[in-house]
């Protein structure tokens, strides 16, 4: 199985950190989010990993080269000059992901979700890991109904920006910039989502105080 960590926003609500240092470059606990990343992936037994290039780009390479340093290849997909958001992205990437279901993450979240667990998803179509609704997200994103998700229901959760696609979810596609939340929700619509709750240690960088809180946590563990 492949990797893809979307590393291509532009992350405004970090401003004025983001004008110089792309969001996934942002230092918590002693390294970058991005390098957790691929600490956890190397470890989980990932050899490939396609990273996407946006805002500040450049910087991505010349801090993380070839992927040597985890024991894996590192594949770039150029997006510059404009990012073309989460499904644009992975639609422009297909060619380096290949045939089979690969992984997605979030290049602006911090977790300890042990990704080698989704090695053995079987995913038709996508498989979404899901946590408890945070402060910032109290109404949730999607319902869990057992093991499928829905659009919406008694049960919410809140997408953890984990995934596993098959590149039949893109069928259909063009490219260009767009979200692949429509994609999602249309498959659910016909029950070919499936998704599970993790209830370890996530966050979501989005904002300068959320990134604070995230920095105290790590300094305590």
């Amino acid at each position: 199985m492949r990797a893809m960590i979307l590393a291509a926003g532009r992350g405004d609500r970090l401003r004025p950190l983001t004008d110089t240092v792309p969001k996934p470059l942002v230092e918590v606990g002693g390294k970058t989010l991005i390098e957790h990343h691929l600490d956890t992936l190397a470890a989980a037994g990932f050899r490939e990993v396609v990273i996407n290039q946006g805002h500040l780009g450049d910087l991505l390479p010349e801090k993380l080269g070839d992927g040597s340093h985890w024991g894996i290849t590192i594949h770039w997909s150029d997006e510059q000059p404009e990012a073309l958001e989460t499904g644009g992205g992975i639609f422009k990437a297909l060619p380096l992901l290949g045939s089979a279901p690969f992984l997605v993450v979030n290049g602006d979240v911090w977790t300890d979700y042990p990704f080698g667990r989704l090695r053995a998803v079987k995913c038709d179509w996508a498989h979404l890991v899901m946590v408890p609704n945070p402060p910032h997200n109290a109404g949730g994103d999607f319902a869990l109904h057992g093991a499928v998700l829905k659009e919406e229901g008694p049960s919410n959760c809140t997408f953890s920006g984990i995934g596993v696609y098959h590149p039949r979810l893109f069928t259909g596609c063009q490219p260009g910039k767009f979200s692949v939340v429509p994609l999602l929700r249309s498959a659910m619509r016909d029950h070919l989502v499936t998704g599970e709750l993790f209830r370890g240690g996530w966050s979501d960088v989005g904002t300068a105080e959320r990134l604070e809180t995230l920095r105290e946590h790590l300094a305590c563990v």
